[in-house]
């Protein structure tokens, strides 16, 4: 199955990322599930709910914010089981096996209520806010793995002591993450590489 496929290649980078946080992450007690619930709240903010002013749904930015979500939903799914095949598959399995909920404001805080419930999130809420915004698995995995190479492009530059610019030329690097992406083929071998390799081309530092 190709999404059971790719799911692993996303489960081994964030293990590798979380490594080169701290090479101790497992031990650390991170709380991946308020981190979670905390993005699902910048996400309901990114689509609007404010009635008393005029909202258009940024997408893009809810899109973003799931990416987000996936890394820390993955690494609280890599302390419950060790085995990384096993925790790909299931959460192909939910992922597969989407919440039905119409309401994505509804659904975003769904998710959210039920993840401090069980301090944990489970992946068929993702997958419901996934089809509300039309985005696919594709999408996901290009954009996990567009963000897992900047985060590791930032420890690289300094993010860690400070020293990392964020802007470039007057844009964030997120920005400039989301063109690079947009040139490449994602289904080539060296995506990873030549994603990191584009970012490097634009880095003033």
């Amino acid at each position: 199955m190709i999404m059971k496929k790719r799911l692993l290649v996303m489960l081994e980078m964030q293990d590798a990322m979380n490594t080169r946080v701290n090479s101790d992450w497992r031990q650390a007690g991170n709380a991946w599930y308020r981190a979670i619930w905390t993005e699902c709240a910048e996400m309901l903010d990114h689509y609007g709910w404010k009635w008393w002013k005029h909202q258009q749904p940024d997408l893009e930015q809810v899109q973003l914010e799931l990416v987000d979500i996936m890394h820390f939903a993955m690494s609280d799914y890599l302390l419950q089981e060790a085995d990384i095949d096993l925790v790909g598959s299931r959460i192909a399995d939910e992922l597969l096996s989407p919440r039905h909920c119409e309401d994505i404001r509804v659904a975003i805080e769904t998710m959210a209520q039920s993840t401090i419930a069980q301090q944990s999130m489970h992946f068929s809420d993702f997958a419901n806010i996934m089809a509300l915004i039309g985005m696919d698995f594709d999408q996901l995995y290009r954009s996990y793995i567009g963000k897992n190479v900047l985060n590791f492009f930032r420890q690289d530059h300094g993010y860690k002591d400070g020293s990392y610019t964020k802007i470039w030329q007057g844009r964030e690097d997120n920005e400039h993450l989301v063109e690079v992406l947009a040139s490449l083929d994602s289904e080539t071998a060296g995506f990873r590489e030549d994603v990191y390799r584009g970012l490097q081309q634009r880095y003033p530092g």
